[in-house]
């Protein structure tokens, strides 16, 4: 059966491996995008911390996406950033992403964010349409210092 959890420790090498992968496949560039954040490799160390938490979908012990929120880093006010959200090949399509955006957005909005951020590659287009049907709308610049540069499309969400 199919679930959406926050990450626990035991998930971190298995998870690093399934993102890394699906970055691959969507050939994500390994310098200046998440393929590249050390934080893949200890995910349940990096959302440990205040109004941060990442979810993992999980189907038969097995894990196949997942996606976080995390204050935007380096900037004031009650933005965070929706990061790392990436979904198996075979799952996509099927309403899953709307389950774990769903259950990202009322998390940012318990945490008592205002806005959220998001960062993506152009050709992420399934991801765009998804992220628009979810109220986000597209920005002239990136916000705050994500470290992503090499992700040219910025998004903001408004609760």
């Amino acid at each position: 059966m199919l679930q959406i959890r926050a990450v626990e420790a035991a998930d971190n090498k298995e998870l690093a491996s399934l993102l890394r992968s699906i970055l691959i496949e969507m050939g994500v560039p390994k310098v200046g995008t998440a393929y590249a954040d050390t934080a893949l490799d200890c995910m349940y160390e990096t959302y440990d911390v205040d109004q941060s938490e990442y979810f993992v979908i999980e189907e038969d012990g097995t894990l196949l996406g997942g996606a976080g929120i995390a204050p935007l880093a380096k900037y004031e006010g009650p933005v965070c950033e929706l990061q790392k959200m990436y979904i198996s090949a075979s799952l996509r399509g099927k309403g899953v992403g709307q389950r774990l955006m769903n259950t990202c957005l009322e998390f940012a909005k318990n945490q008592g964010f205002e806005q959220v951020y998001i960062e993506t590659m152009p050709y992420m287009e399934a991801a765009q349409k998804l992220y628009k049907k979810t109220g986000f709308e597209y920005i002239d610049g990136p916000m705050g210092c994500t470290g992503h540069s090499a992700c040219p499309v910025h998004m903001l969400k408004t609760f």
